[in-house]
């Protein structure tokens, strides 16, 4: 600590040291004695408010360090957030897709299996219709053999009759050969149909159902991420104010320290002075 020294003027002589000049002397000295102690305790309390404003200001580049993570942090979990959701309606998309799909199947199933019911009884019509024909045929010729006044063309188209027939009923196996076929696709596609739905439908529930699903962790995690950075936006500009309110005070107590030195520095000039 800076000390100021004055000197007074003293001889050791009683006639010239008169006890007015030793009142004054030692009024002096009293107030140059009060104003160094006001100087030092000046200087004690700018120490003191220069040690708040430092340790106030690491605080706050620490704290902006953590408001900068926490938003950088935000950030990154608002996007897994939007992914998530993402991926959640996509999902629910090839959810409705899926049964969609399979209803459309179920349906298309149905149609081939009634298609395939009505080949088989048209083929049964046929069959019976082809054997009537085939019968009327023979009778035909056998009357044709008895009786020459039978019409040959009657003969030729009995015979046509029977053949059309059984070319219907090689015709309308061959379709229901065909339907059996398509019976059988439709089968395998409503199975796989069902399979597809069903897995569609568990990655749905597993991604949304409960709290510990997927959406609803990175959902949680995107929560905690923003109320944490609000904390420390409050934190941070409680720190910038109580730096303000310290940093007046230090301005306050250095303009003060000043003032006293400046007083003490010619208050002793004086006193060297005289």
């Amino acid at each position: 600590m800076k000390r100021y020294n004055y000197l007074i003027p003293y001889s050791p002589r009683p006639d010239l040291n008169p006890p007015g000049r030793y009142a004054i002397i030692e009024a002096k000295k009293a107030l140059l004695d009060s104003l160094t102690i006001q100087v030092l305790n000046a200087e004690g309390e700018v120490e003191k408010f220069q040690a708040i404003v430092t340790a106030l200001t690491e605080k706050l580049t620490k704290f902006e360090g953590f408001l900068a993570d926490a938003g950088a942090n935000r950030a990154h979990t608002l996007s897994n957030k939007n992914l998530v959701d993402q991926v959640v309606q996509d999902a629910k998309n090839l959810l409705n897709n899926s049964e969609i799909a399979f209803d459309e199947v179920v349906i298309a199933d149905g149609v081939t299996k009634r298609v395939a019911i009505n080949m088989r009884e048209v083929i049964n019509k046929l069959i019976f219709s082809a054997e009537v024909i085939n019968k009327l045929a023979n009778l035909v010729i056998r009357k044709k053999a008895l009786n020459p006044l039978i019409s040959d063309e009657l003969v030729t188209l009995v015979g046509t009759a029977g053949k059309d027939a059984n070319n219907a009923i090689s015709l309308t196996l061959t379709a229901l050969q065909a339907t059996y076929f398509s019976q059988a696709v439709s089968g395998e596609a409503e199975a796989a149909a069902a399979l597809e739905f069903t897995q569609a439908k568990d990655f749905v529930a597993s991604l949304t159902s409960g709290k510990n699903s997927l959406q609803s962790l990175i959902h949680k995690a995107y929560v905690d991420a923003k109320n944490l950075f609000q904390s420390l936006q409050t934190a941070v500009a409680d720190v910038i104010e109580e730096l303000n309110h310290a940093t007046a005070a230090l301005n306050k107590a250095e303009v003060k320290l000043k003032s006293i030195q400046a007083k003490l520095a010619a208050e002793n000039a004086a006193a060297l002075a005289s």
